[in-house]
């Protein structure tokens, strides 16, 4: 079992602080929620813990050892797959392409065998090899979005708004696919526009607004009384 702490984090952007001493952890082998209104700093998380934009303080670790201020790569290797909001694919590259270039860190047995699990769980990603990336539709580019994780086999997924944009029957999908992750054991900070769905597949539940968390603890409050949500998103 491993732990992904989260200590005393704050992040600028800007010139403006959009996390302030944030601390969570989160577990393997389940779904922790993260909910709060759009600008409550929810992608910059995501960014800063793939290493992608550094940290104005604190830190975070897997296991005790630290990855802040490190780069993507680094992160990367250590375990922490980020999937960022808006389909994040390499659109003039084909399918196969983009998941071969997720797996440049392991070995290339290993990658193949990470990419041929990935063409298993989306077939339709193993149907189109070939086609290009962008070409796609905005549901099979999220699959292959959230295969490029998978092939790097991580402990800990940062999903942010896999479901923008897409049909439920997409969204059902795909969190079934985290569901089954996190039954595997890996890690998943889940960030999602669709509240209710989020919480009803989490253990755990954090809502954030103006770079603070203003709730956490269990999902199941949020579900029943529907006010202390609302109240947290406005705190």
């Amino acid at each position: 079992m491993s732990s992904f702490t989260v200590r005393d984090l704050c992040i600028d952007r800007g010139g403006k602080r959009v996390i302030d001493q944030l601390t969570f952890t989160l577990e393997s082998g389940s779904i922790t929620a993260l909910l709060g209104p759009n600008g409550a700093g929810k992608s910059s998380l995501v960014l800063a813990l793939a290493g992608v934009i550094p940290v104005a303080g604190g830190t975070f670790a897997i296991d005790g050892l630290a990855f802040a201020g490190r780069s993507p790569d680094v992160v990367r290797a250590a375990g922490i797959a980020a999937v960022p909001e808006g389909h994040c694919v390499l659109a003039g590259l084909s399918v196969e392409d983009n998941l071969n270039a997720a797996g440049l860190q392991q070995s290339q047995k290993a990658a193949a065998s990470a990419v041929e699990e990935v063409y298993t769980i989306f077939p339709e990603l193993a149907e189109r090899k070939k086609q290009r990336a962008g070409s796609m539709s905005g549901g099979q580019q999220q699959m292959l979005a959230l295969g490029q994780g998978l092939v790097a086999r991580p402990k800990f997924i940062l999903a942010d708004e896999m479901s923008l944009g897409l049909a439920p029957l997409i969204v059902k999908r795909l969190m079934g696919v985290l569901s089954r992750l996190a039954d595997d054991g890996v890690g998943v900070l889940l960030i999602e526009q669709f509240t209710a769905l989020a919480l009803k597949h989490s253990e755990e539940a954090h809502v954030m607004s103006r770079g603070r968390f203003t709730y956490s603890g269990s999902p199941r409050p949020l579900l029943l009384e529907p006010e202390i949500l609302h109240r947290a998103y406005l705190a």
